[in-house]
């Protein structure tokens, strides 16, 4: 996923397909991580899906929230 579409992400995510693809990951490995504990954002159990908070995805993938590299507002 690129930056422009991280930072349109709603502010959680299911964990697949959206959060596992943003890490570079399977389905199979996304949810053994979580039965081990060790996937590495907080978990939101809503029923039987799990989600993940977007900001911190965007911390743990080093994307700053706010649009990097584009023009000042007001520039000419």
């Amino acid at each position: 996923m690129t930056a422009a579409e991280l930072r349109a992400l709603p502010a959680a995510v299911p964990l697949w397909p959206t959060a596992a693809r943003a890490l570079g990951l399977g389905r199979t490995t996304a949810y053994k991580m979580v039965q081990a504990g060790e996937w590495p954002t907080r978990l939101l159990r809503l029923g039987n899906a799990y989600r993940v908070p977007t900001a911190e995805l965007l911390a743990l993938l080093g994307v700053d929230e706010q649009r990097s590299g584009d023009e000042p507002q007001g520039a000419a």
